[in-house]
């Protein structure tokens, strides 16, 4: 089991370009799995078979898990399963046949136009007393709302992969997936004016983004910085995946086609995309609601 579960993590690194965090969470679950399975008597992946899995998730459920972690680890080990069978560990795929509990699709958090406005406009005035944090986070902000690119994306960023005249940025997405994607003149702005006080942080690499010491910025910190930001402007307290639906959403609403939003935000697939056409048709039923004069029709009228 061991060696398998090594081949496994080698498997999801190098030939499907899994991120970090992803390797993790897949393995964590798997290695659930197969404690859970040494418990039934199996001694290989070979062992493994349809009603141990279903034990295993029906005890995840006893447990209290919700149905988006039962979900996760059902498709961990369906993944680990169709991995066993390929590599000839296991003589079938046991969890071909393992279904996941139905999870209720939630529309994204989103801000509208005139919150994201108020927020940009809160971040500027907290970089107006020239502090290289306060500067650095306006830019972060307008950088991940301009683009709807992901926090791992972003805290990625080299210094070259900016072009200031195309107003573009080269960033690797998922799956190790270069795309390039523009931005606006508030964006570049902000950028302009960390890149002018970058260098007091005395960075000690490429990365666009540092930290106080001059390393490479990391994920928690964004989320820390865009968390407060939003917070502190009056609006909802939205993470930085709050600022990429919102990106999503208001480039939908402007006429944008899905293909294009697709290729803004690097998905996959266009399935994945589909999914802010319905905070899009939300929206647009509570306006109409709100402002058309014949929303709500007497009965029989």
């Amino acid at each position: 089991m061991a060696e398998a579960l090594g081949g496994f993590a080698a498997h999801l690194r190098d030939e499907r370009g899994r991120s970090p965090h992803t390797v993790r969470a897949y393995l964590g679950d798997v290695e659930q799995l197969i404690a859970f399975s040494a418990g039934q008597g199996c001694a290989s992946p070979a062992d493994l078979d349809l009603a141990i899995l279903r034990s295993w998730l029906a005890s995840l459920n006893a447990a209290g898990q919700s149905r988006a972690t039962i979900a996760r680890r059902a498709a961990s080990a369906r993944a680990f399963t169709a991995w066993c069978l390929r590599r000839g560990i296991a003589p079938t795929d046991p969890g071909a046949r393992l279904a996941s509990p139905q999870v209720a699709k939630r529309l994204p958090t989103v801000l509208d136009a005139r919150q994201a406005a108020t927020v940009m406009g809160h971040a500027a005035t907290a970089a107006d007393d020239g502090d290289p944090i306060a500067v650095r986070d306006r830019s972060i902000i307008e950088m991940l709302y301009a683009t709807g690119i992901r926090v791992s994306e972003l805290c990625g960023i080299d210094v070259d992969e900016i072009d200031a005249d195309a107003r573009t940025v080269r960033v690797l997405g998922k799956g190790g997936k270069e795309r390039v994607v523009p931005f606006g003149l508030p964006a570049l702005e902000a950028l302009r004016a960390w890149q002018e006080l970058r260098s007091s942080l005395q960075p000690k690499e490429p990365a666009l983004y540092v930290g106080r010491r001059g390393r490479r910025i990391d994920p928690r910190t964004v989320r820390a910085a865009v968390q407060r930001l939003t917070g502190d402007a009056g609006g909802p307290r939205i993470a930085p995946h709050g600022l990429r639906h919102s990106a999503a959403t208001h480039v939908l609403e402007g006429g944008a086609d899905l293909r294009t939003v697709q290729e803004l935000l690097g998905h996959a697939t266009l399935a994945t995309t589909q999914r802010y056409t319905h905070v899009s048709v939300e929206r647009l039923r509570a306006t109409f609601a709100q402002a058309h004069p014949r929303a709500e029709l007497p009965e029989g009228g």
